[in-house]
């Protein structure tokens, strides 16, 4: 399959996980950022939204306002990513952003590396407050969820979804946890993930960090 050439203006940042759960038990993977720009995606003029490794966000520091061009494949499972796009080559930064961000939230700064994501915790977020208010928020993430029915036959049968989270402040103002979280299990059995869960994912920070 050819590339796809695009060029855009980065509408957010934001990091780029996936969340693997069995029951009551979650592990993450680290992918990199996924970025959204306002421009071309081959001939279409739209929204879209790309994925990066690590190393790249390392090198350019993407933020709000810069304007990236290059080329890009259709992810093969929508159901593992949570961007449109993904096997970035040709990046260029065309512009730098001279937006100054304004007084959060949401925040809108560099993201940091995916370590400080990992050490900070998230708690779950509402998906309609995160589409409504969090999309461009540098701490909002919007996860692809693979969950292993049975976790005794991992190669069994698996279900997919998507679910928010927050990395941000304690303290912000706009968050919303949203309903509890549930899990399939085998034998028709069902995890509520409770909100002690996200309580001692966090328990280490201020209100303020």
């Amino acid at each position: 399959m050819d590339k796809l050439a695009f060029e855009g203006v980065i509408t957010s940042v934001q990091p780029r996980i996936r969340l693997t759960r069995s029951f009551d038990e979650a592990s993450h993977t680290y992918l990199g950022y996924a970025i959204f720009l306002q421009g071309t995606i081959g001939a279409e003029e739209r929204e879209f939204s790309i994925g990066v490794g690590k190393a790249t966000h390392e090198k350019h520091q993407f933020r709000i306002g810069d304007r990236l061009s290059g080329f890009c494949l259709p992810v093969l499972d929508e159901r593992k990513e949570p961007v449109e796009f993904y096997k970035v080559s040709g990046l260029k930064k065309l512009a730098t952003s001279s937006i100054e961000p304004e007084a959060p939230p949401p925040w809108h700064d560099l993201c940091p590396d995916l370590e400080t994501y990992r050490s900070r915790g998230h708690r779950r977020l509402d998906a309609r407050t995160y589409a409504a208010k969090c999309q461009s928020c540098m701490w909002g993430c919007r996860m692809p969820v693979e969950i292993i029915i049975d976790n005794w036959n991992p190669k069994g049968k698996v279900n997919y979804r998507m679910e928010t989270f927050c990395y941000g402040p304690l303290s912000c103002k706009l968050y919303k946890a949203g309903p509890k979280r549930q899990v399939e299990g085998r034998a028709g059995m069902v995890y509520v993930e409770e909100d002690w869960v996200d309580e001692m994912q966090v328990e280490h920070r201020g209100p303020d960090e």
